[in-house]
C-alpha cells in the first residue's frame, strides 16, 4: 500500500469567500509542517491556491522544499479570488462547478500560469476548492495538461452546499475520461486519486448502502445515523486529522488494507497548522493534538511498512498500458 498525502495549502480566512482582504499566517507553519514529514521520509503534495502562489514569503518557503525534492506542488481553485473575476460573489459561484465553463478554464489558466512562472513547476494534480468539481472542470484541467485529479470524497454529498454528489463512489483509484468522471476507463486521459474516506467496517459498499437509508426521514429523527455510530455498527472516517484521530485513522488504514486498496489519500486543510484559523482547531490544544495526531499516524505507516509516494507519482503505478 502507497501513502499519499495532500494539502489545500490557502488563505485563512476560512468560508469567507474574499477577494482582496486575506491572510496567510498559516504558511508560515509550513515548514514545521514540513518537518514532521521530513523525519518519516515523506513528501507531501501541497495543492496551492491563487493567494498562495502570488506570496513572496510562501514562494520562498516552497522554493526550498522544492528545491530540496521534498515535495510535490499541485493546483487547488478557489473561485473567488482567482482572477478574472466576473461572476457575483455568492455561496453557490464559490463551487468551481457552478460557473460558466470559460469563466471556469480562465481562471484555471490564470493560476497554472502563475504557479509556473513563481514556482518553476507545470503542476499536474488538481483538487477544487470545496469540492466543486464536474465534467467541465475536467475538461478544462485536461486543455491544460492536468493528469491527476483529487477533487472527489467517496460517499459524500455536497448538494446542500451547492455542490456535486459522491455518495456511490468508492476510494478506489481510477483512470477516467473528461466525458464521464465517474466511470472507470482504461483507456481514459486522467486519473482519479479520491480522498480516502471508508468505514472501519468491511464491506464499505454495504455500510454506505445503510448509511444512505438511515440518513432520510423518519430515521433521522430517531437519530439513528449517531446510534449505529456509537454501537460501532456503521463508522464512517476521513483520512483526515481535522475530526479524525490517529486511532480512528489508522483504523481506516487497516480496514483499507484489508479491502485491498491500494493507495490511501489522508487530505487537510493548511489552516488547521495554527489554532482558531479552521473550524476544526479551534484552541491551542487542538493545534498540539493535530500535530500529534498526524506524527502517530506516519509512526503506523512507517512501521507497517506503508511507502509514501507524491500524488503525481500513482500515474505509474494506475497508467492506462494496465
Amino acid at each position: 500500500m502507497k501513502l499519499i498525502i495532500t494539502i489545500d495549502t490557502e488563505e485563512d480566512n476560512w468560508g469567507d469567500y474574499s477577494r482582496k482582504d486575506f491572510t496567510l499566517k498559516n504558511i508560515e507553519r509550513i515548514p514545521a509542517l514540513q518537518q514532521l514529514f521530513d523525519d518519516f521520509n515523506v513528501r507531501p503534495t501541497y495543492l496551492i491556491n491563487y493567494p498562495v502562489a502570488a506570496d513572496k514569503m510562501a514562494i520562498s518557503i516552497f522554493k526550498k522544499i522544492l528545491k530540496e525534492n521534498k515535495c510535490e506542488i499541485g493546483t487547488h481553485c478557489h473561485p473567488w479570488n482567482t482572477p478574472p473575476f466576473e461572476e457575483d460573489r455568492t455561496e453557490y459561484n464559490s463551487m468551481l462547478c457552478n460557473l460558466p465553463e470559460d469563466l471556469q478554464y480562465r481562471k484555471l489558466k490564470h493560476l497554472h500560469e502563475l504557479i509556473k512562472n513563481n514556482l518553476g513547476v507545470e503542476s499536474v494534480s488538481f483538487r477544487a476548492g470545496r469540492w466543486g468539481y464536474s465534467g467541465d472542470v475536467a475538461k478544462n484541467l485536461q486543455r491544460l495538461g492536468y493528469k491527476i485529479d483529487t477533487s472527489i470524497t467517496p460517499f459524500t454529498n455536497w448538494k446542500d452546499y451547492h455542490g456535486p454528489e459522491f455518495t456511490n463512489l468508492s476510494p478506489m483509484p481510477f483512470r477516467f475520461s473528461p466525458e464521464d468522471v465517474f466511470q472507470d476507463s482504461r483507456d481514459g486521459g486522467m486519473l482519479e486519486v479520491p480522498v480516502t474516506i471508508g468505514f472501519l467496517q468491511g464491506n464499505f459498499k454495504l455500510c454506505n448502502s445503510i448509511l444512505k437509508l438511515i440518513g432520510q426521514r423518519p430515521f433521522t429523527y430517531l437519530k439513528m445515523p449517531s446510534i449505529f455510530h456509537k454501537l460501532n455498527l456503521i463508522n464512517k472516517v476521513w483520512l483526515c486529522p481535522e475530526g479524525f484521530d490517529s486511532r480512528s485513522m489508522i483504523g481506516l488504514a487497516k480496514s483499507m488494507m484489508r479491502n485491498n486498496f491500494g493507495i490511501i489519500n489522508m487530505m487537510f486543510h493548511s489552516p488547521a497548522l495554527i489554532h482558531s484559523l479552521s473550524p476544526f482547531v479551534k484552541t491551542k490544544d487542538q493545534e498540539k493534538k493535530f500535530f500529534e495526531h498526524i506524527r502517530e499516524f506516519l509512526r503506523f505507516a512507517n512501521d507497517a511498512g506503508i511507502e509514501s509516494i507524491m500524488l503525481s507519482e500513482s500515474l505509474q503505478l494506475y497508467s492506462n498500458k494496465g
